[in-house]
């Protein structure tokens, strides 16, 4: 029987294209060119804009001055200075700014432990994210210094970095220096003197009290319990009232 033209180019087509996805799929398996698998790219920092640190957040949330909601916890913003592990300054204005409802709990602890005769001093609050980036080319290691990509709590003006002092302002013993990085500066570090780890006890007690916790790295660095809710800022200082 004769087939006609028709047919003839038909069955010439569904060979073609048979050939051809065979290939392909061939192509695509061969165990000696795997697929490649792309690597995934780093999602960009949420850094809100200062106009809306500056005029859309409600007032619970935003940065203030910590000396505007209680004047007797003492500073020593290290980062303001050359005194720090960069050796170089860092923030153009010595200032402590939190998250306004931050503050208020931070203004807490200072009530409780002036019950005591004693209270706090301030190293470093809200830090600018362009701020922990170069301390990420410093010192890229996560047990110390927070990596870019996730941001720091500091830099939602959550997080605040602390010692105790007596009345005259004199610092109480601790196991360690401000940015310590030693298993000494660890929270279960069991070294150093009696004293030491009594006072860095009451330091994590009262800071407990009022919805703060505790690294483990470090005893000095405590971050509000509800930091989450906070986004990550890269504002100034200076622009902070």
């Amino acid at each position: 029987m004769k087939i006609s033209r028709f047919v003839k180019y038909l069955m010439v087509f569904v060979l073609v294209l048979v050939s051809t996805t065979t290939l392909n799929y061939t192509t695509f398996v061969r165990a000696e060119e795997p697929p490649k698998v792309q690597s995934p790219q780093l999602e960009s920092n949420p850094v809100t804009p200062e106009s809306v640190f500056m005029s859309q957040l409600p007032n619970w949330a935003r940065l203030v001055d910590i000396r505007t909601v209680n004047r007797n916890i003492r500073l020593d913003i290290r980062y303001a200075t050359t005194n720090n592990f960069l050796k170089r300054k860092l923030y153009t204005v010595a200032k402590c700014a939190l998250r306004s409802s931050v503050a208020q709990k931070l203004a807490l602890v200072q009530t409780d432990l002036e019950k005591i005769g004693l209270g706090l001093k301030v190293y470093d609050c809200y830090r600018p994210f362009s701020v922990t980036k170069q301390m990420w080319e410093f010192l890229p290691d996560p047990n110390y210094v927070a990596n870019p990509v996730r941001g720091s709590r500091h830099n939602r003006g959550a997080a605040v970095d602390l010692t105790l002092v007596d009345r005259t302002g004199k610092e109480l013993e601790m196991p360690t220096p401000y940015d310590d990085f030693t298993k000494k500066a660890h929270r279960d570090y069991n070294g150093g003197s009696a004293q030491s780890r009594k006072n860095r006890q009451t330091l994590e007690d009262a800071m407990k009290k009022q919805g703060f916790i505790g690294i483990s790295t470090e005893w000095w660095h405590f971050d509000s319990e509800d930091w989450q809710k906070f986004a990550i800022l890269d504002v100034s200082l200076s622009e902070i009232p």
